[in-house]
């Protein structure tokens, strides 16, 4: 009988030991993945803002509305589940922006059209929302692709030039009717209303 209580207490410690042995290891498991997923949330977010910073020191955006680009990514996971489809959305997300900023600076490089795509960004960055809780997924879904599509600056210089010859003109009319004060365009206006 003492045989039997025996084997039974320490058959009972050995699978005591041996629960403890796997739970410990999954939580391992889990620790791994926590910092696995939080390094390359690190990673995205360290090099959308590091590219924002460039973008800042060649005066493409304003110092004023760096938070505002970062929050982009600094928001994300406000409302969102820390999972890794979220993640590669974020990853898809800002890789999109950087890009499509990227491209069109590149072009206006080349056509010497580098303000239109500073206003054009001014304009984004009022776009964006204030509140944490406003960066949720329909604003990373639909929302924002739609914000980052609208980064467009024409083509080619020429294609600048009907439009401006057309100002001219209305401008010589609008002078001699205005004082020599001159008021921002009517979307920046509208922008800095917003800000």
């Amino acid at each position: 009988m003492t045989y039997i209580v025996f084997v039974s207490i320490v058959l009972l410690i050995t699978i005591l030991g041996v629960y403890m042995v796997i739970e410990n290891n999954r939580q391992k498991a889990r620790d791994a993945e926590k910092k696995i997923f939080n390094e390359r949330v690190k990673d995205i977010t360290s090099l959308y803002k590091r590219k924002i910073a460039e973008y800042v020191d060649c005066k493409l955006i304003r110092p004023k509305h760096a938070p505002k680009f970062n929050a982009i990514v600094g928001n994300f996971f406000v409302v969102q589940a820390h999972n890794e489809e979220n993640l590669a959305r974020l990853e898809r997300v800002s890789e999109h922006l950087l890009s499509q900023v990227g491209s069109e600076l590149n072009k206006c490089r080349s056509n010497d059209t580098v303000d239109l795509l500073t206003e054009q960004l001014f304009l984004f960055a009022a776009e964006l929302p204030s509140a944490g809780i406003a960066y949720n997924k329909n604003f990373y879904t639909e929302i924002l692709p739609a914000l980052i599509s609208r980064i467009q600056t024409p083509d080619s210089y020429e294609a600048i030039q009907p439009e401006s010859e057309h100002e001219v003109g209305t401008e010589s009319e609008d002078v001699s009717n205005d004082s020599s004060e001159q008021a921002p365009p009517p979307s920046r206006q509208a922008a800095d209303a917003i800000n």
